[in-house]
Order: C-alpha cells, then structure tokens, then sequence
C-alpha cells in the first residue's frame, strides 16, 4: 500500500486486462533529459522477450490522455485534499541472485534505456578506461590479517627489541645549575645529587659552569642516570658511574692519551712580526710563546726590519685531533741587524743557544710575570707613611691587585715561610748563587718550609696583610743578608750548560737545527714536520 499525497497523475496500472502476465519492464527513454523544455515521457510495455508488441486500444487510448495532459502543473493548484492510493505488489530487487536475462519467470525488472544508462555511469563513476583517473571512496586499505600478519605483530617486535643505551650530550645554558639539570634531564633527586658532588675529587667540574660548556651523560630505559662523563680540560676528567643495582656511584679519573706532532712554520717579516708569525698559521698562544722566547735577545720594535726571516719548529700534543700544549722546540731569527737561534732543553724546559748558552738570566729583576708599577722604590731616607718618621725603606713597593701571582727570581729552597704583625705573611727564599729574598704582605704563601723552586715559578699571592696603607707586594733582595736595591743591583751572568748536560743538549738538538735549514722562507706558509726515528717526543 503506497500513499500519494497530492493530486498525481495515474499513468499506467500494472494489471491492466489486456496486458500479458508476462514478465514485463517499463523502459523510459531519457534522451530528452538534458533538455530545457520539460521531458514528454511516452510510455511503452516491452515484453520479457526484448520484442516490441502491439499496444491494445485501451493502452492507446490511455497514452494518448497523458500525452495530452503531460505538461507542467502548477504547485499552487495542487489541493492536500487530493490522495491517491495506489495498491500493487512491488518488483523484486535487482540482483545478481535473482537476474536471469533469459528466464520468464523473474519478477519485474525495472530497466533503463540505453542512453539513461550512460548517464548514470557517468554520474556514478563507472567510468572506462579512456576516462580513468577518478578518485575511488572505497576503503582500498589492506587488512593485516590478510597477509599473514599478527595485529600484535608490532607490539611483540617492539618488546622483544633490547635497549641499548647511548651516550648524549647536554650543552650548559645561561642560568643552568647542576642541582636543577640533574632532576630535569637525569632523573637524579635531592640526595644522589649530594652523593655525586661528595665523590668528586674537583666539585668545581659541576658546580662552576660556563655557557657553552657541555659533559656527556647515559640513561637507562627508565630515564634513570648510568653514567656522567665531566671533563676539566681536553685531556683531564671524571666518569661517574652508578653501581649495578643500587643507588650509591662511582667516580674514576679520566687521562687521555696523547700523541705529540711536529709542525714546522717558516715566514719573512713584512711590518709587525707578531702579524707576519700570526701569517704563518701560529696559532696566538704560539706566537706569545715564540715572542717572549726570541724577545729575551731582541727588541722586536728596535731591531726587526722588513725582508728578515725566521723558522719556528712547533711540537704540539694532538686529541682527538686537536692541537694542545704547544711547545717551541726550536726557532730561528735571521735579521739584517741582530739574529738569534734557539733550542729548547727537554731536561729543564729552558731555552739555550746552540752552544748552550742561556738566554735567561741566573736571576730575574722582577719577581711578577709582567712589569708594575713601583709604589714605593727602595729608600734609606724614605719618611714613613704611617708614622711619620724617617724610617729606611730596605725594598720596592709594586702596587698590584690582591692576588697577583709572584714568581720566584731564581733557582733556590723555600728557607722560612711566617706570619709577622708588620710584614704580614711573608717568605724567604735562600738561591743557589748565595742570594736571598724575601716578598711580604702576602695573601697566601703557594710553598713550604724546605721545598725547591725553579726560577719563573709561582709562589705565593701577592696581598695586604701586615702593617700596610693598601695591597702591594714588598720584595727584598739580600746580597751577604743585607738588602740591596734589587732594581739596581748588579745580577749574576746567565746560567750555562757544561759537561754532559751540554753534550746531551747538542745530541738532542742536531735534528731540530737541521729542520731549521731545511726550512723554505719563500713565503708565510705553514709547513707540516712528521717526527721521525730519533726526533724528540
């Protein structure tokens, strides 16, 4: 039972008397939809056959009705009082089950007309293959279980993979702490970070940090902490390491090995020499280095001028491919006013001239690495600053910071280290050519009672202890225990080698001079030197 609402129009019965109870399809012919003038429907029965039968009077009569009646009705003349009932047994679904092309007793069959059938694949999509290049809506997706595969076939690979925990790198930001990386990126609380800064021989490698810096670290699968690699320097470190299956860690001292290289540089002056080494590919560490050695002989701004040459042979140790401690083995200057060779002695680390001449003196005027100013110069007549009175002043003053490094004048052993109320603290060194001096108002004495020292060593920190107007270092000279203006005074000649200490300095140094004449001043170009058998490492 189908209820029509409005007033339609009855266009065909099925059970028309005349018609045969055949299997029969109604074919409309589309071919006029694409028109503009609405579509004049003629309606024809065709028999299950696919033959055209003759239509009775009573079909004709009725098509010729509703071609007549066939145009456009308006909606406003449709009434809702209009109902048609239209009772009729419905045609079977079309499939691949039921659709027997052949057979008489299929239930109807609506069928298109050819030209409708074009159009429908075209809306549709079933395109041929010259129209290919639709996009498909179906979900073409294979199932993994079609190819064998089990749904929990990643879950079972990802657990049976073992994890293998790798090294990483954490690069210090501004405004970093140990304490607040530590509980952030190595999963470290409170305590294993106090743990781990008491087992450290150098707290300062985590608690002094500076931008840039960076130290290497292993998580297990957990995120908790493994291991903390922390490097001093390019050579020297630690390696923190938690023991198996506890909390408590273990700290063991890294040293990298080394392997020392040759370098030889070769360059002419051409302005200041410092620019010209700089040319040769010295690096600046280097060419302060060669600078203070060479300028013990000459007055780079007196006696340089352009054309001369020099050679400079450079040892360096080499990690993990970059270059540290570089050391001057040996140099050449050859001037058109004053020209100086030297080679370095590996028993003391000295520079000497071939024949083994010294080039520092026995004793150093000055006990500072570089000149200051004299605040107060040795004086007999000197009146005090405190008290007034004329009161001798048996040294010289140098005004410098609180902490200043002070450098022994000459080989010689520590004789007394004190604490007096008027010179503060102080020293006194007794040299191995029979002076003596003292440096008071120190802030910290570096050396001890009895222990040997080496000319150009720290030992102490200059201060302001004692009876003092402001920090200064006070250094005496004593020639026979009496002080000596140590600015004047007369200083004993260089020192030399002799005996087999010089015969061993000149075996050492055949090699390293024959890489010296050998070397090309063409042009301020570095030259590369592989050590060979016999070179010193």
């Amino acid at each position: 039972m189908v209820t029509v609402l409005g007033a339609h129009k009855l266009l065909e019965t099925f059970d028309a008397p005349d018609v045969s109870t055949a299997s029969q399809s109604i074919a409309i012919d589309l071919a006029s939809a694409n028109s503009s003038t609405p579509a004049k429907l003629p309606l024809a029965i065709a028999a299950a056959d696919d033959t055209q039968s003759p239509l009775s009077p009573a079909q004709l009569a009725n098509q010729t009705a509703t071609s007549s009646t066939s145009g456009d009705i308006p909606l406003a003349a449709l009434t809702p009082s209009e109902i048609v009932a239209i009772d009729f047994d419905m045609p079977t679904l079309l499939t691949d089950a039921n659709y027997h092309p052949d057979s008489q007793t299929a239930g109807p069959i609506v069928a298109l007309a050819p030209a409708a059938v074009k159009t429908a694949e075209a809306v549709i999509g079933t395109a041929t293959d010259e129209q290919a290049g639709g996009t498909s809506y179906d979900d073409l997706s294979v199932d993994p279980v079609e190819l064998g595969e089990s749904p929990t076939l990643q879950t079972e690979l990802a657990a049976e993979e073992v994890y293998v925990p790798e090294w990483q790198t954490y690069t210090v930001q501004a405004g970093d702490t140990f304490a607040v990386m530590a509980e952030r990126s190595l999963g470290l609380g409170y305590s294993e970070t106090t743990r781990i800064l008491k087992a450290l021989p150098d707290k300062r490698v985590l608690t002094h940090w500076r931008i840039g810096d960076s130290f290497d670290y292993k998580l297990d699968e957990d995120g908790n902490l493994l291991a903390l690699r922390i490097m001093k320097d390019a050579r020297r470190g630690f390696m923190v390491k938690r023991e198996a299956g506890g909390e408590s860690f273990n700290v063991a001292k890294i040293e990298k090995a080394t392997q020392a290289t040759q370098r030889m540089f070769a360059g002419t002056v051409s302005g200041s020499f410092s620019l010209s080494a700089e040319a040769t590919g010295l690096g600046v560490a280097e060419v302060s280095q060669l600078t203070q050695v060479l300028g013990k002989k000459i007055d780079f701004r007196r006696d340089t001028r352009k054309g001369d040459r020099f050679q400079v042979l450079v040892e360096s140790d080499m990690i993990d491919g970059t270059s540290m401690d570089s050391r001057i083995l040996a140099a050449r200057y050859e001037g058109s006013r004053k020209s100086l060779t030297v080679v370095r002695n590996s028993s003391d680390g000295r520079y000497y001239t071939p024949d083994g001449k010294g080039l520092d003196p026995a004793f150093n005027r000055y006990p500072l690495a570089h000149k200051a100013r004299i605040s107060s110069p040795f004086n007999l007549s000197r009146r005090h600053p405190v008290t007034g009175r004329i009161s001798p002043h048996k040294g010289t003053d140098f005004a410098v910071r609180i902490g200043t490094p002070v450098l022994s004048t000459a080989d010689g052993v520590v004789e007394l280290v004190g604490n007096h109320p008027l010179a503060g603290r102080y020293l006194v060194l007794r040299m191995d050519n029979g002076y003596k001096t003292r440096y008071l108002h120190l802030s910290r004495p570096l050396v001890k009672k009895g222990e040997r020292v080496t000319m150009g060593e720290k030992i102490a920190l200059s201060g302001n202890t004692g009876r003092s107007t402001g920090p200064h270092l006070h250094y005496e000279v004593m020639v026979n225990n009496r002080q000596v203006d140590a600015m004047r005074v007369q200083l004993p000649n260089n020192k030399s080698l002799s005996g087999k200490a010089l015969a061993n300095f000149k075996r050492q140094s055949e090699n390293m001079l024959a890489k010296l004449e050998a070397a090309d001043n063409t042009g301020a170009i570095a030259k590369a030197s592989t050590p060979s058998q016999g070179d010193e490492s």
